[in-house]
């Protein structure tokens, strides 16, 4: 279990490791061709340091890793721009915490994402008013320039499903979508908006009604992010009131994948969970 900003160290240097072990190099080896002492390739390799991209593209060139998505993902995780474009959120970087900095860069990198919320709508799916009303109730006495900029950045967040870049799997508890967040003028246009989102192809909602019973997410939500080409990245984010904690384990990834199956396998399917939601509308 790591925090935030420690765990995308540790996983891109186990994938560094790895890579390298596959090329047959030990870490001094491979310090040599790349003109650095060893010691240089093992803080990487734990993730005791950080790595810039351009030095993540000498190890690469070094392990002869051809493979483009490999790359990509290796130098984002190292701090690269995505797709030529500086880090959107270093601009609110006085503003988030760093746990939530390190969250929205990972998300911005992932493939797919797995989410069971029991609370609230995911955030890659409110509307600004919903986004706001949770902001406001979750981070209390804010003034309301910093409530904007918050719920700016909610909404910033949504542009990897907007790009199609990015696979959403998401199970939503009945009580997400009864309770009434930011009061009955809210609501509606939440509910419209997750019916409006799940007509794109990459978004797939299903509903755990209270009809249901318990579920084995009764303890709690939980996010998985995957990764291209490499399930060794992966992780899971589990939310508390003023951190979020990073679960990168194959135990934890695995317990994590067969309880997100077994939830999907309970909930409504996807046409009668849309069917449920505009009940509500």
């Amino acid at each position: 279990m790591q925090y935030g900003p420690a765990v995308r160290r540790r996983k891109l240097g186990a994938e560094l490791r790895a890579l390298r072990a596959r090329a047959g190099l030990t870490s001094g080896e491979a310090a040599r061709l790349v003109g650095w002492h060893q010691s240089k390739v093992s803080r990487i390799e734990t993730g005791r340091s950080g790595v810039k991209p351009a030095d993540v593209r000498l190890l690469l060139e070094a392990y002869d890793v051809q493979d483009p998505e490999v790359r990509r993902v290796l130098a984002v995780l190292a701090g690269a721009e995505v797709d030529g474009r500086h880090h959107w959120w270093h601009a609110y970087r006085g503003l988030l915490p760093t746990t939530y900095r390190d969250f929205i860069s990972l998300e911005s990198q992932a493939c797919g994402i797995r989410t069971l919320e029991t609370c609230v709508v995911p955030g890659l799916l409110q509307t600004s008013d919903y986004a706001r009303a949770v902001t406001r109730a979750s981070v209390t006495g804010l003034p309301d320039g910093k409530v904007d900029a918050l719920v700016e950045v909610r909404l910033a967040r949504q542009d990897v499903l907007r790009s199609n870049q990015l696979r959403l799997d998401a199970v939503l508890d009945e009580a997400v979508l009864r309770r009434a967040v930011g009061g009955p003028g809210v609501m509606p246009a939440q509910l419209k908006q997750l019916l409006a989102a799940a007509q794109l192809p990459q978004v797939r909602l299903q509903v755990l009604p209270f009809a249901g019973g318990e579920h084995i997410g009764v303890t709690g939500p939980f996010v998985i992010l995957s990764f291209p080409n490499t399930t060794d990245l992966d992780v899971v984010v589990l939310d508390h009131m003023t951190s979020s904690l990073y679960l990168e384990g194959k135990e934890d990834l695995q317990a994590y994948n067969k309880a997100f199956t077994s939830l999907q396998i309970q909930a409504l399917s996807p046409e009668d969970s849309l069917d449920f939601i505009a009940g509500l509308v």
